[in-house]
């Protein structure tokens, strides 16, 4: 694969990095990124991963625009109020750049789904609000091979980490979170509150995280770094890491 003339110059600034290069940038226009959840973190995770020249993307969510998601999820504007957040993102990304292959998924994803809906990505980006769907996108990722950038927001809080429990000795999100999650467990930014420029630097954290696997075997920045969970304090500020090592007795990846 190459890149047309046009396409050399938008993303010139990427392939003069020694560690990204031309072959880094290929990847990324051959990728398909699956992005799970069009919100706080999937908006700016988007506009980055749009930006990155990412050949093809599918954006799943079931919700709608409403007023109080403008504070943070910056590519929606008013007249966007009311429309499934899947559609408008889809009708950002053909604004932003036309030569990228955009679909969007207007609905829920569950077990019941979610292989069907994840089966051909690269990677999958996970910014979702619930462990349910989190856990189900997770055991789809393990079950089809895909790797899995997952990030999570909340007040001043985030957390960003690969996972690519297919693979054998690596973790998967099940390992780190356990089994004993549901949509009921997790508290809701409209309960909680959050600052907007967080979910900003968590979704172009995971935008940025999320270039590094499509990148691995590319260019030298493509260290994935799987099972390490960054985790962002926005009012420290601070930044630390930990590692997940893979539970044995995890029923998604265990046996692997």
């Amino acid at each position: 694969m190459t890149l047309a003339p046009d396409r050399l110059d938008r993303f010139a600034r990427h392939i003069v990095l020694p560690e990204l290069g031309g072959a880094g940038q290929v990847a990324l226009s051959a990728a398909h990124v699956v992005l799970v959840g069009c919100g706080g973190i999937g908006s700016p995770a988007l506009q980055y991963l749009a930006g990155a020249g990412v050949g093809r993307l599918t954006l799943i969510d079931d919700d709608a625009v409403d007023l109080s998601n403008l504070q943070r999820q910056t590519i929606f504007a008013e007249a966007d109020l009311g429309r499934s957040k899947a559609e408008a993102a889809a009708d950002w990304v053909r604004r932003f750049d036309g030569a990228i292959e955009v679909r969007a998924v207007v609905g829920r994803l569950g077990g019941d789904n979610a292989a069907q809906l994840l089966e051909g990505a690269t990677l999958v980006l996970d910014g979702c609000d619930n462990f349910a769907t989190r856990l189900a996108v997770s055991d789809a990722c393990v079950k089809l091979g895909v790797p899995l950038t997952s990030a999570a927001l909340g007040r001043f809080q985030g957390q960003v980490a690969n996972f690519a429990g297919h693979i054998e000795g690596q973790s998967c999100y099940r390992c780190f979170v356990g089994n004993a999650f549901d949509a009921e467990d997790c508290d809701t930014c409209a309960a909680d509150g959050v600052l907007g420029a967080m979910a900003g630097w968590v979704g172009t954290f995971a935008a940025m995280h999320a270039v590094r696997v499509l990148t691995e075997g590319h260019a030298a920045m493509g260290d994935p770094q799987w099972g390490k969970v960054h985790l962002l304090d926005g009012l420290t500020p601070a930044l630390r890491t930990m590692r997940i090592v893979k539970d044995p007795e995890c029923r998604a990846c265990g046996g692997n």
